[in-house]
Order: C-alpha cells, then structure tokens, then sequence
C-alpha cells in the first residue's frame, strides 16, 4: 500500500493470507523513489489518488496484476500505459456519492448565507449585535441552480438542492430519460445557456484530458455577476488563475473550492478574499464511505489472487 487507508481493509487482505506492506509515514505522502522501492517485488499496488503512478513506477514493479485505485478518479495513474503492460486499474466509484453531494450543498449553503465569513468574524472582532442591514446573505429558493456533469454526485447534489426550492439545470454530453429530469425537477440545457442564468454553479465532471480547463476566462465572463461558483470535483477542471481575475473584478459573486488546480498547493489569493470558501478536499472524507472505499480496493486485490477480473475497470481493452 502506497499509504495508510482504514484497517477494514488490512482484515480482508490479512483474511486471504496476503502479505501486506504499509508506506505508513502519516506525515507526507510517498515520493516516487519511496514508492518504486516498495513495489518492485510486490504483485499489487493499493494507493491513494494524490500518488502518481506513471509508466516509471509501473516498470519498477515487473510483477505488478493489478494497480487499485483508492479514489472515485484515476487521472493520477497512467492507466493507458497500464493497459498496455496488460495490468487492470481500478477505482472506487459510486460509494463516495452521498458525502460528496452533502458537502457540495454545505459549500453552497455556506456561501449563501456566508457562513463560513461569520464564523471567522466571531472568532476575530465580533459584532454589535443584530441590524437589519448588517451581514446580509442570499436565500437559495427560486434560485437557479447549475450543474455541469449530471453522473451519479451531480444527480444527488441536484436532489438535495431541490429540496430547498431551487430550480435546476444542467448540461452534460446526453440528457437523462424524462423520468429522471421529472424526479429531479432538472432541465436539459447548452452550456451556454447554463452560465449565462445560474445562480449557482457547481461542476461535477471527471478530469479527462478534453475536460482541463473547461472553465476559463470565457466561462467566467459568460456568467452572472451575482453568481457563486463550486468545485467539488476535480481542480484542474478550472483555470484557478482566471477564476481568481473573475473574483477580484466581481464578475462573479464567490466561490466555493474543496479540490484545487495545484492541490495540496492553494493560491494565496483565494486565501485573501471573504468571498472564497476553501475545504481541504474533503469530498468523501467520511468514515462510511472511506470504508467503503477500503473494502473495493481489498476485495479486488482478493479477486486479482485469485484469477478473478477485479470490480470497476477503468482501463480495460476498448
């Protein structure tokens, strides 16, 4: 293992007699000379999604069936040069839905209503007490909300947020069947269309390479100057450069980020602004799904001992 992930996981590998090595240094992440010495003779690799694992790495381990991804993602791991060494890359999908959307409709809510502005306000100067002017937010109901990719976090967050009466659109490559748009109160809408009337705007795509910068210095010029803008999903989706121009010149409202273009690095800007809320990538930071989480890696690295195709395979032959 390239890091330490819940001991859930170290029983089911221990229970199928699986020798296990642990990188347990909890205070920084395996370096890749770290990493090559600890797989060059091992069979299966369990790592987290802040740990690169490129054709180097994968040489390095001549033994190597499979390569476990800790993590809904996979853009960390070179997993067409994987495919090409005939080794299976798996990740974690579905169980990290819940947590994920939860967070992402705190982030809005916190931005709304500047939660997170007040809180630091309290802990800093206070205030004289209650005015009717004084530290005025946004409510959400009848507010347009954006999704940008309606998978299965999007579609939860879109749930949630219907329930707190906001109208929802959204755009992706295909529209969902009318069922799903009805349950949802969604509507299937251009780009376009979507910066130009949402509210809020919360993007939910995977990083692939097409999707690198999908948000950039036309996007942010395309939407509302009363917009506030999440990402939830991946950072270099975004052009953090451009959407802290858009922040400064108030061409939009706030934003809300949980992952970063740079990650674990953040732009001392962002840092600088009231308007800015920022989470340390804590998407599916909860005990349930991280031990659902530990549970796939496991029982794939189980099913690959013992010559079975492991669970969601992201680079399998096309």
């Amino acid at each position: 293992m390239a890091g330490r992930i819940p001991e859930h996981a170290l029983s089911i590998l221990k229970d199928a007699n699986l020798t296990v090595t642990v990188f347990d240094d909890s205070e920084s992440l395996i370096s890749k000379p770290e990493l090559i010495d600890l797989i060059a003779d091992k069979d299966f690799l369990i790592t987290p999604l802040s740990t690169p694992v490129d054709a180097e790495v994968i040489d390095a381990a001549p033994n190597l069936k499979l390569i476990a991804n800790y993590g809904a993602g996979f853009n960390n791991i070179d997993t067409e040069y994987a495919r090409k060494k005939g080794i299976p890359v798996t990740n974690t999908p579905k169980v990290s839905t819940v947590s994920t959307a939860e967070v992402t409709c705190g982030l809005i809510i916190s931005l709304a209503h500047r939660i997170v502005e007040g809180d630091q306000l309290m802990r800093s100067t206070g205030f004289n007490g209650w005015a009717p002017l004084f530290f005025l937010g946004t409510e959400l109901k009848d507010k347009t909300l954006g999704i940008i990719g309606m998978g299965q976090i999007g579609q939860a967050v879109a749930k949630r947020m219907h329930a707190f009466d906001m109208n929802i659109i959204y755009t992706q490559r295909h529209q969902l069947d009318p069922e799903t748009e009805n349950k949802l109160g969604a509507k299937f809408v251009s780009q376009e269309e979507l910066l130009k009337n949402a509210d809020v705007i919360s993007l939910h795509r995977p990083a692939t390479p097409d999707s690198v910068h999908m948000i950039d210095t036309e996007q942010f010029k395309k939407m509302k100057s009363s917009a506030m803008f999440i990402n939830a999903a991946r950072g270099p989706l975004i052009n953090e450069a451009a959407l802290l121009q858009a922040l400064k010149g108030q061409e939009i409202a706030g934003a809300a980020l949980d992952v970063y273009e740079h990650e674990p690095e953040v732009d001392n800007g962002f840092k600088e602004l009231k308007n800015v809320v920022l989470t340390p990538h804590i998407g599916n930071a909860t005990t349930e799904a991280r031990n659902a989480m530990a549970e796939i890696v496991a029982t794939n690295t189980v099913k690959v001992s013992e010559n079975q195709e492991p669970n969601y395979i992201v680079n399998a032959d096309k």
